[in-house]
């Protein structure tokens, strides 16, 4: 590293090297007077970069989740139990917030249809809570029957950044209008989410994102392995909707590597906007109720003709759904800062700051990383390998400043 980068890296992190140039301009009298010198214009000043304080006695702790995979992609038909129609709405991958209004909206529709105006709604994550809103918003009188509530679910262990295609489907073995069907979903998640910018506790946001890339990388994740799934990746259909990713020259910013794609993405504040959508749910007369099920059958139990079923991962048991794949993520929370608003991708960790903690996840050299992984087991070692590769890189950056 030459020393005129680390000083620009270290101009960046102190915020002196944003400074805009100005010039002195002067205009003279008529007869000819001394030239009067206008007082010099404050130039626009690059933000400083909080450094990420990565060491594994920060982690507050670490959680497992298992993200629902389905090749054909959701599921959102309708079946018969019993009495009672049921419509499914499960299945999203690592979506479910990304794409929760959207595919809610098409669980809602066939939830109304005939009229009927009493539902119940089978779990209380991001699907559960999106679909018991909309039902009632819709004129139904909704109740939630789960096992457990919001902060006890998978949803609520999930990254919380806008993922609308992350392992939602196989792009080689879903039905020929799924793109348009998937679009129609993220349209609506992301126009719905945009109502919920600004408001206290911050439930979504945007934060900057850097993309860190070492030698001869184009990208941050490695090729598709041979004989892996074909993950769908459909992000370029959102292009007019979504901010895009730049790259920046070196002077642009502090990070010791080749190449910096810098970008804005929308991230949820999980905590904060479950919080929010049951409050929501509860005063406008929606109920929660504990009920287990264990088979289809228990259905039975249930007052309601329609049942919006909305179980993810556990549906694979519910349902005997063995098309259901489990894909393994985990996360190591460390304390909040609150000074840090971007977010990092670098040698396969993400690093995202939410106001409840910095989430430090390894993602691994390609989207097969924990597929088929069904153990919800809380990996220390992999926590502290993960943290400390972001440390590695700040304590380069850092060095000596």
């Amino acid at each position: 590293m030459t020393e005129a980068r680390t000083s620009n890296r270290r101009a960046v992190l102190a915020a002196l090297g944003g400074l805009g140039a100005t010039s002195l301009a002067g205009c003279v009298s008529a007869g000819g007077a001394r030239p009067l010198v206008t007082a010099k214009a404050p130039g626009f000043v690059v933000p400083p970069l909080a450094p990420l304080r990565m060491s594994a006695d920060r982690i507050t702790k670490i959680t497992v989740c298992l993200r629902p995979f389905r090749a054909a992609g959701p599921r959102l038909d309708v079946e018969t139990v019993g009495d009672k129609r049921v419509v499914h709405n499960y299945g999203h991958g690592g979506s479910g917030w990304s794409l929760s209004w959207g595919s809610s909206t098409i669980a809602t529709a066939k939830a109304m249809e005939g009229g009927t105006k009493d539902v119940a709604v089978i779990g209380c994550g991001a699907l559960g809570l999106t679909s018991a809103l909309l039902l009632q918003r819709a004129g139904a009188k909704v109740t939630i029957y789960a096992k457990e509530r919001t902060p006890q679910t998978r949803s609520f262990r999930a990254t919380g950044t806008w993922s609308p295609d992350s392992r939602v489907a196989d792009a080689d073995k879903v039905a020929p209008g799924f793109p348009a069907l998937w679009e129609k979903m993220a349209r609506t998640s992301y126009a719905t989410y945009q109502t919920l910018l600004g408001l206290p506790g911050e439930p979504v946001s945007w934060s900057d994102r850097y993309t860190l890339l070492e030698g001869a990388a184009t990208s941050p994740r490695g090729p598709r392995p041979p004989g892996s799934v074909h993950f769908a990746e459909y992000g370029e259909r959102l292009r007019d909707i979504v901010p895009g990713f730049h790259e920046l020259s070196a002077g642009q910013h502090p990070f010791p590597v080749d190449r910096v794609r810098h970008g804005t993405s929308m991230q949820f504040n999980v905590t904060d906007l479950a919080h929010q959508l049951t409050n929501d749910f509860l005063l406008e007369g929606g109920k929660i109720e504990t009920m287990t099920f264990d088979t289809p059958a228990d259905l039975a139990r249930l007052k309601q003709p329609v049942v919006v079923n909305c179980t993810g991962y556990g549906a694979r048991a519910l349902w005997k759904d063995e098309t259901i794949t489990p894909v393994r993520g985990q996360i190591a929370w460390l304390a909040p800062q609150p000074e840090v608003r971007y977010g990092v991708f670098y040698r396969h960790v993400s690093v995202l700051p939410r106001p409840d903690g910095i989430v430090v996840q390894q993602v691994g050299d390609s989207d097969m990383w924990g597929y088929g992984v069904a153990d919800e087991r809380p990996d220390r070692a992999e926590a502290e390998a993960a943290v400390a590769t972001i440390a590695a890189l700040y304590g380069t950056t850092l060095a000596g400043a």
